[in-house]
C-alpha cells in the first residue's frame, strides 16, 4: 500500500514538473522562430544619410562596409566600436588596403568587448557630438540584439539598421544548417538575457 502511494506521489510530482517544462520549451521555441523572423533580410533606407555610421566589429564584412559608407559620404563620421586597444586608424586603412583621402580625421575608435559595451561607449561618443541619427552596421543575425541595446542606451537617437550578410550564415534556412542554427540559438538566448537585464534595471 505504501509503495502504491509513493508511486502516485511520484507521478503527481512528475506531472507538476514536466508540464511546466514542456510549456516553457514551447514558449522558448515560439520565441526562437519569432526572433529568427526578425533578423533583417535586406538593407532598408540604403540611401538615407545620417550623422554617424557605427560599426560593431567581431564579424566579417562589417568594417569594410562601414568604410564604403564613409567613402560614399553617407555620414559625417564613422565610429568603430570594439577594436583592440592600441589599434590606430592608419592601421585600419592598411589592414583593408584603403587610401585615407582625408577620411582619417572622420573616424573614431572604441574598445568595447561585447554588445552592451558597444552600446554604452557609442552612447558616450554620440552624445558628446550632439548627433541625432546613426546607421548601425553589424551582421544581420546580430542586429536584433544590437538594436535593442542601442535603443535602450541611446533612446532619442534615430537608428537605421544596416545589416551585413556573412556568406557562411544561412539566414533564410537557418533551421537546416547546424552552424547557423547554433549561432541563432546563441543570439536568441543572449537577446533574452539582455531583455531581462534591461527590465531589471527599469524596476530597480
Amino acid at each position: 500500500m505504501a509503495g502504491l502511494v509513493s508511486q502516485r506521489r511520484a507521478k503527481r510530482l512528475f506531472r507538476r514538473l514536466i508540464i511546466p517544462m514542456i510549456g516553457l520549451m514551447l514558449i522558448w521555441t515560439a520565441g526562437l522562430v519569432r526572433f529568427a523572423d526578425s533578423i533583417p533580410k535586406i538593407i532598408e533606407e540604403p540611401t538615407r544619410r545620417t550623422d554617424a555610421i557605427i560599426v560593431l566589429t567581431g564579424g566579417s564584412g562589417r568594417l569594410e562596409e562601414g568604410l564604403n559608407l564613409l567613402e560614399s559620404d553617407m555620414a559625417k563620421t564613422l565610429f568603430v566600436s570594439g577594436v583592440y586597444q592600441g589599434l590606430e586608424v592608419k592601421t585600419l586603412f592598411r589592414m583593408f588596403k584603403r587610401n585615407p583621402r582625408g577620411l582619417e580625421s572622420r573616424i573614431g575608435i572604441g574598445t568595447a568587448t561585447n554588445t552592451l559595451g558597444n552600446a554604452l561607449e557609442t552612447a558616450d561618443w554620440f552624445r558628446g557630438k550632439s548627433f541625432k541619427s546613426m546607421r548601425l552596421v553589424t551582421a544581420a543575425y546580430h542586429m536584433p540584439r544590437s538594436l535593442m541595446e542601442f535603443k535602450y542606451a541611446i533612446p532619442n537617437a534615430q537608428i537605421i539598421a544596416h545589416p551585413v550578410f556573412p556568406a557562411h550564415v544561412k539566414v533564410d534556412e537557418w533551421w537546416a544548417w547546424s552552424g547557423t542554427l547554433e549561432l541563432i540559438v546563441s543570439e536568441y538566448n543572449k537577446f533574452i538575457l539582455s531583455g531581462l537585464r534591461q527590465q531589471t534595471e527599469i524596476f530597480f
